[in-house]
C-alpha cells in the first residue's frame, strides 16, 4: 500500500430545524468557540495537512468565520445525505492520501482518537470509529463480523427489531482511503427510509466486496456526541468544561465548586491555584501559580501573574495583572488595562487602556481611562480621568509617588509631576510640576442662617 498523506474533509452543509435559528448548526458556540472551530482544531492536531470543508446552508457564513490558510470549501447544494456530502470534496483531494472523515457539529473528539484511527486505516482498507451507548436511540447500528472487521452499518430508519437492539453505533468518525472511497460513493444507490445516499452504506459495500475496515471502539463515547438541538449544545458545552476542570485538578488547581465553575479549554492555570464558586474563565486566559480567584470572579483574555488574588465579583476582559497585584472586589479592567506588580485596584474601580506602574494603588470608587499612573502613585476615592472631549481620546500621566486626592477631576491631556499632590475635590486641567500642590477648586463661603432662611421661605 502506498504511503499516504492525512487530510480532513469535514462535513458541515446540514441544517436542524430543531435549532430554529438562522445561523448556521455548525456556527452556534460551545465553551466559547463555534462547533465547527473545535473539529477543525482536532484535524489539525492530528497532523491533517490539509482540511476540506462541505458547506451547504449558510456557506458564506461559514466560510467567513473559519477561513484559514489549511481549509478549502466544497459546496453541497442540495442536501441528498452523508455520502453525497463526502463526494463533493472529490475535486479538492489529490494524491494517495488517508481522509479523515468528520462531523462538523460533533466537536468533543480528541486529536488522539483521530491518530487512533487514522494508524487502524493504514493497516486496512479504512477504519470507523464506535462507541457503546447503553440507549442507543436513533444512531446507526455496526454489525461487526467474526473477524473483529466491519460487516456492516444499518440506520436506525432501516435497522430490524434484532439490529435495534445492538448498542454499538456509529460514532460518525471515519479514517478513508482517497481516492478509492470516491470510487465507492459514485455506486451508492438511495434504497433506504430517507431516500439518502448513506456514507455507511460506502463502508458496508466495501466490506462486501472483501475489503477490511477496522472498528476502533471509542475510550470515551462521549466524543461521539453530536449537536442536533439547543439541549445538546449544553451537553456538549458542560462536556468540555467537566473536561477541563478535571484536567486542571490534576494538575495541581484547586477548585472548590466544579458544578459552579467554568473554565474554557483554551485557559492555563498554574500549580496551586485556587478557583472560588462561580469564577468564570474565558478565551485565552493565563493564570499563574498560587493564585486566588474569589467568587464570581470573570475573567476573558486576560493574564494573571503569580501569587495576584482577584477579590470577588470582579470583570477582566483583556487585562494584565501582574505578580502580587490585588483587584477587587467589584472592580473592572476593560481591554487595555496593565497592572504592574505588587500594585493594587480596589473596589468599584473601573481601568481602561491604563497602566499601574509597580506599587501603585487605586483604593475604590474611581474611573482611570487612557491612563500611565507611576510607580507607588496613590489614587484616591473618586478620582476621575476626563479623558475625551466629545470628539478624541487624551491621555493622563501620573508621576511615581504621586498623590492624587479624592474627587480629583484630571481634565486630559494633563501630567502630574512626581512626588505631586492634588487637592481633594479638585478639577485640574493643567499640568503640575514635581514635587508641587495643586488646589483647582473655588473658595469656601458659609452663609450664617441659611437653615432658618429657607424654613421661612418655605412657610411664606
Amino acid at each position: 500500500m502506498p504511503e499516504r498523506d492525512l487530510a480532513a474533509v469535514v462535513l458541515a452543509a446540514g441544517k436542524s430545524t430543531r435549532m430554529l435559528s438562522a445561523r448556521p448548526k455548525v456556527l452556534h458556540e460551545v465553551a466559547g468557540r463555534p462547533l465547527l472551530a473545535w473539529v477543525l482544531d482536532a484535524a489539525r492536531e492530528a497532523g491533517c495537512r490539509e482540511i476540506v470543508v462541505v458547506v451547504g446552508h449558510g456557506a458564506d457564513e461559514v466560510r467567513s468565520a473559519v477561513a484559514a490558510a489549511d481549509v478549502r470549501f466544497a459546496v453541497q447544494e442540495e442536501q441528498r445525505g452523508t455520502g453525497h456530502a463526502l463526494a463533493q470534496a472529490a475535486a479538492h483531494v489529490t494524491g494517495s492520501e488517508t481522509l479523515l472523515v468528520l462531523s462538523g457539529d460533533a466537536p468533543l473528539l480528541r486529536s488522539a482518537t483521530l491518530s487512533r484511527l487514522a494508524e487502524a486505516a493504514e493497516e486496512s482498507w479504512g477504519a470507523l470509529a464506535v462507541a457503546e451507548l447503553e440507549e442507543p436511540g436513533s444512531l446507526g447500528r455496526v454489525i461487526v463480523a467474526e473477524s473483529g472487521h466491519l460487516a456492516r452499518i444499518v440506520e436506525a430508519a432501516d435497522a430490524t427489531a434484532e439490529e435495534i437492539a445492538i448498542r454499538t453505533v456509529n460514532a460518525g468518525i471515519y479514517a478513508l482511503p482517497a481516492p478509492e472511497i470516491f470510487t465507492v460513493l459514485a455506486r451508492l444507490k438511495t434504497d433506504n427510509a430517507k431516500g439518502e445516499l448513506y456514507l455507511t452504506d460506502a463502508l458496508g459495500d466495501a466490506a462486501a466486496l472483501g475489503n477490511e475496515v477496522s472498528v476502533v471502539a471509542l475510550d470515551d463515547a462521549t466524543e461521539a456526541l453530536g449537536a442536533n438541538d439547543r439541549r445538546d449544545l449544553g451537553r456538549i458545552h458542560r462536556t468540555f468544561i467537566t473536561r477541563k476542570l478535571e484536567e486542571l485538578e490534576i494538575a495541581g488547581v484547586t477548585v472548590l465548586d466544579p458544578l459552579t465553575t467554568r473554565v474554557e479549554p483554551q485557559v492555563e492555570i498554574g500549580a496551586d491555584t485556587v478557583l472560588h464558586p462561580d469564577v468564570s474563565l474565558m478565551g485565552v486566559s493565563r493564570i499563574g501559580s498560587e493564585c486566588v480567584l474569589h467568587q464570581g470572579a470573570w475573567l476573558r483574555d486576560s493574564t494573571v501573574a503569580d501569587g495576584a488574588v482577584i477579590e470577588p465579583y470582579c470583570v477582566l476582559d483583556g487585562a494584565v495583572v501582574g505578580a502580587g497585584c490585588s483587584v477587587g472586589p467589584f472592580a473592572r479592567l476593560r481591554p487595555g488595562a496593565r497592572l504592574e506588580a505588587g500594585s493594587k485596584v480596589g473596589n468599584y474601580v473601573e481601568v481602561k487602556n491604563a497602566t499601574l506602574g509597580p506599587g501603585a494603588k487605586v483604593g475604590h470608587l474611581t474611573y482611570l481611562g487612557d491612563a500611565e499612573i507611576g510607580a507607588g502613585a496613590n489614587i484616591g476615592a473618586g478620582v476621575v480621568t476626563c479623558n475625551y472631549d466629545g470628539e478624541r481620546k487624551h491621555r493622563t500621566v501620573v508621576g511615581e509617588r504621586a498623590f492624587v486626592g479624592s474627587d480629583t477631576m484630571l481634565v486630559a491631556p494633563v501630567e502630574i509631576g512626581n512626588d505631586a499632590t492634588t487637592a481633594a475635590g479638585s478639577v485640574i486641567n493643567r499640568d503640575v510640576p514635581d514635587g508641587a500642590l495643586a488646589i483647582g477648586r473655588s473658595r469656601q463661603r458659609n452663609v450664617e442662617g441659611w437653615a432658618a432662611l429657607r424654613a421661612k421661605r418655605r412657610k411664606q
